[in-house]
């Protein structure tokens, strides 16, 4: 429910803040910007400390919203087509993650990442699901993690060199407590009787995280497709917001049309007597 909230609050945004208050957003984007990168960097050292699987991916999820805020107050094409980018794709990949630990939740009862450990011996489709889903959340090239992640940041880094580079620093954090909740719980011997008697996927679940896998694959090898469709509403979006902030620039021959329009001096003639 949270990560669905999430991303209506950045639909929000895209819909309703930029095109109908242009020049507050604009004003407020110091601030917008300021509170991304610490979301993007606070909540990820929160991840790397929990021990619930669901706690991880929830601070996960607003690590990676951060990028999405960063992305449209930065205020240039691939930044905001990449924060929509982001969206789509990590709408997908949030909850395909949720949903294995869902899965894994109904059979054993428990989220703690210190009850698993070898499930990868018991579940091995459920393990590879998992690796491909924890790949995208790290931004793996080739999946849809990637393509949000590289547009937001290039937007970033055009915009400022060290907004970029203080963003870019998600790329490793999301990483390290994406792979070390991947070994502890899939890797290693099994250390519970619960694990020992786990079923693997049923064919039901296999299709439901089948088709989430192909969508993450469609959009990380062949993203043309979706940023096509994506930015003809961004230049739309951008257009709006630059004739509002800078409205002089948006007719540059107006003052000489109105020049051209105003009636020329008529010439005084003299009449001589007579």
């Amino acid at each position: 429910m949270m990560i669905g909230m999430l991303k209506l609050g950045g639909y929000g945004l895209l819909r309703f803040a930029l095109p109908i208050a242009p020049q507050a957003s604009h004003f407020f984007a110091p601030m917008m910007i300021t509170l991304s990168l610490i979301a993007v960097i606070y909540s990820s050292l929160l991840a790397l400390v929990q021990t619930d699987m669901r706690r991880l991916l929830a601070y996960s999820t607003i690590s990676h919203m951060g990028l999405v805020t960063l992305g449209l107050f930065v205020f240039n094409r691939i930044g905001q087509a990449g924060a929509i980018v982001q969206m789509l794709s990590y709408g997908v990949v949030s909850g395909a993650m949720l949903l294995c630990t869902g899965m894994l939740y109904d059979r054993t009862r428990t989220a703690s990442i210190a009850e698993y450990g070898g499930v990868a011996n018991t579940m091995p489709r459920f393990a590879a699901f998992v690796m491909l889903f924890s790949m995208a959340n790290i931004g793996l090239p080739g999946t849809s993690g990637f393509v949000g992640e590289f547009m937001v940041l290039m937007g970033a880094i055009r915009f400022n060199f060290w907004i970029g580079a203080m963003a870019a620093s998600t790329l490793v954090l999301s990483a390290a407590y994406t792979l070390w909740m991947y070994k502890r719980v899939i890797f290693g011997a099994i250390a519970n009787a619960r694990v020992a008697k786990l079923k693997d996927l049923g064919n039901r679940e296999f299709m439901l995280l089948g088709a989430l896998a192909l969508l993450v694959l469609a959009i990380g090898l062949n993203p043309k497709p979706f940023t096509d469709a994506i930015d003809p509403s961004v230049g739309t979006l951008l257009a709006q917001s630059e004739r509002s902030v800078h409205p002089s620039d948006s007719a540059p021959d107006g003052g000489e049309h109105l020049q051209a329009a105003a009636p020329a001096p008529v010439a005084a003639t003299t009449r001589t007597p007579g």
